[in-house]
């Protein structure tokens, strides 16, 4: 009997802990870093950057000369929300021949922690209790002089 409550507590705490595991994430293109030094500007164009490094993560929408390549690793435990580790966005610059004109690597520098500041939307007009939000419109329908009211 204390075998079987052991064997159960056991199996029970390691359940739980395997939901407190830790979780690693790649997210994006998987950048080797030779070959993303080997791109060069003047010597390498849209066909050839593809070849190497394959199809952009995506493409600039007011700029399609603009190719970004994004990387990200993150970890993440339970539920809680991912931390980045590592993140690595490489910028391709091409001119309107479509040649190569600058690469520019950033990392996790420009990663932001955006944290709201009120649960709830602010909206115009006046605040109502619960009471008057769940009551208040016992009566108004079909009230004469109302829209939608009874005329007599």
């Amino acid at each position: 009997m204390k075998f079987a409550m052991l064997k159960t507590a056991i199996i029970l705490g390691a359940v739980l802990l395997a939901g407190c595991a830790q979780i690693r994430q790649h997210k994006g293109v998987v950048l080797d870093p030779q070959i993303a030094t080997a791109v060069q500007p003047g010597v390498d164009n849209k066909d050839s950057v593809e070849k190497a490094l394959g199809r952009p993560s995506f493409v600039g929408q007011f700029t399609p000369n603009d190719w970004y390549y994004f990387s990200r690793d993150v970890n993440q435990v339970a539920f809680r929300n991912p931390k980045v580790v590592k993140q690595t966005v490489m910028i391709v610059h091409f001119d309107p021949k479509g040649n190569v004109a600058s690469v520019q690597h950033t990392g996790k520098e420009l990663v932001m922690n955006v944290e709201p500041t009120h649960r709830s939307t602010p909206s115009l007009g006046r605040k109502r209790s619960f009471f008057e939000e769940l009551f208040g419109n016992i009566g108004t329908v079909g009230a004469p002089g109302l829209p939608g009211g009874s005329r007599q």
